[in-house]
């Protein structure tokens, strides 16, 4: 049966971003990489938001650039076979392929499609997901922590929201990046 999670870096006060928008401190080291791959195997689409999928996006070509590693080039892989569900009112066409834009967040339209999927469902972005999380919908929540304060900016969890998690696995990195990994539910 397949998950819809909700998976992003953060920093360790709770931040995708900081106050500037900028999330370069979440840069992940080879090891966290690999790990955040191994997270995203599963997963068959990607629901994005606008603004994160205009991030994103950048893994449509990102295999065609000099230099890029294997394990980038095998998330790129991975990007590239997945499906991709953009929610924006103001992107009229997709820049990737397997990808369509809907209007609006419907979560009827999203449990029917978690429920109805062959590989499990990643949503991305804070903003958009937390449309997901208040409907309570997410079924795992995937933390990778990055060992800094930016303090303030754009939260990982909407504000309001209470849910109890079950934490199913956690790992620490020599970098100081830790992944936590809850269900929800107890």
């Amino acid at each position: 049966m397949a998950k819809l999670i909700y998976s992003m870096f953060t920093s360790l006060d709770g931040f995708v971003e900081d106050a500037g928008g900028g999330f370069g401190w979440a840069a992940p080291s080879e090891e966290v990489h690999a790990y955040a791959n191994d997270l995203a195997s599963p997963v068959g689409t990607y629901l994005f938001g606008r603004k994160m999928y205009e991030t994103m996006v950048f893994w449509e070509t990102a295999h065609e650039l000099p230099g890029l590693g294997d394990i980038e080039l095998a998330f790129a892989r991975g990007w590239r076979a997945a499906q991709k569900v953009v929610y924006s009112r103001s992107r009229a066409a997709p820049r990737s392929e397997r990808t369509r834009i809907e209007a609006v967040f419907d979560p009827d339209a999203v449990r029917r499609l978690v429920a109805e999927a062959e590989h499990d469902v990643a949503i991305a972005g804070p903003e958009l997901a937390a449309q997901a999380v208040t409907a309570g919908l997410i079924d795992e929540y995937h933390v990778i922590l990055a060992p800094v304060l930016v303090g303030g900016g754009k939260r990982f969890f909407p504000p309001g929201v209470r849910a109890e998690l079950r934490l199913v696995a956690e790992r620490s990195f020599d970098d100081g990046f830790v992944a936590l990994r809850f269900a929800a539910g107890r």
